[in-house]
């Protein structure tokens, strides 16, 4: 908050979105708290939101009211909606024509029989909605994928995705802002597990200017889903090019990598100058 408060002074302010009741009123929107205190809606917001719990009848219909009456928002509703739904990002970053892994996915059909139709092999399996590295496992062979394919919940559709081994438990992690790709990591696994994930006992390395090729990548993709502020995870190839593995609209960062907060109340910044 320190960032912000040097960058726009009295104008920053944290709001928790439980304390905010939506409305409307004769016709027009309204903005309150929940001591029935009427709110003018912000210029600008940088919603920090939980992905995993996020919601289209909650966190979502709040940014859609937000954007409803006026407020910019550095990260638009459709742009977090597409980057938790891990193939409908897929989607935008391929018509964009930003390199991702070959995937397979369904939506009626049982999984037992999207196999029948082929798939990448080895694969890579996860949630369409997942976090943390969570509910992603590699299958070896398709005998394999079979095997568990059964036991897998079904409340979500699933991804079998290329397996990228020469990026066999490491990424890329490029944090963007508003078109610039201001911190880097590459994030390795603790032993052989695939998933780099720090929450999961991950090691973390920055390399912010290191990857250049890379790092612009990461602003294509970001570009190509909408968001002012992404961290975009990147896999290694075996030559030496990259491929956009996940893109999220609600990055952390470590204390290694300055530069992010300021980055993010610089763009905010900018946004109530333009409009005055």
């Amino acid at each position: 908050m320190a960032c912000f408060a040097a960058e726009l002074g009295h104008r920053a302010v944290v709001v928790h979105s439980r304390r905010l009741v939506l409305g409307v009123d004769g016709g027009r929107l309204t903005l309150a708290d929940t001591g029935g205190r009427s709110l003018p809606a912000p210029a600008v917001a940088y919603a920090r939101l939980s992905t995993p719990r996020l919601s289209p009848d909650r966190e979502v219909t709040l940014l859609r009211h937000l954007a409803a009456m006026g407020t910019q928002l550095i990260n638009p509703a459709e742009a977090v909606l597409a980057s938790v739904n891990k193939f409908w990002q897929l989607q935008q970053l391929a018509a964009a024509g930003i390199p991702v892994p070959d995937t397979r996915t369904h939506t009626d059909a049982p999984l037992e029989d999207m196999l029948d139709a082929g798939v990448p092999q080895p694969c890579v399996v996860k949630a369409v909605r997942g976090h943390r590295g969570r509910r992603v496992f590699l299958a070896t062979d398709d005998k394999a994928l079979r095997g568990v394919a059964g036991s897998l919940d079904d409340r979500h559709p699933y991804l079998l995705q290329r397996y990228v081994a020469h990026s066999h438990g490491r990424d890329l992690r490029v944090i963007v802002v508003d078109g610039r790709a201001v911190a880097a990591a590459v994030r390795a696994a603790g032993d052989d597990r695939l998933v780099s994930n720090l929450a999961q006992g991950g090691t973390h390395t920055v390399c912010t200017g290191r990857y250049p090729d890379a790092e612009a990548l990461a602003v294509e993709a970001a570009d190509a889903i909408g968001l002012g502020v992404a961290g975009v995870d990147l896999l290694f190839e075996e030559d030496g090019s990259f491929v956009v593995c996940e893109v999220n609209c609600n990055p952390t960062w470590r204390p290694d990598m300055p530069g992010v907060a300021e980055a993010i109340a610089i763009a905010c910044r900018s946004r109530l100058e333009a409009v005055g």
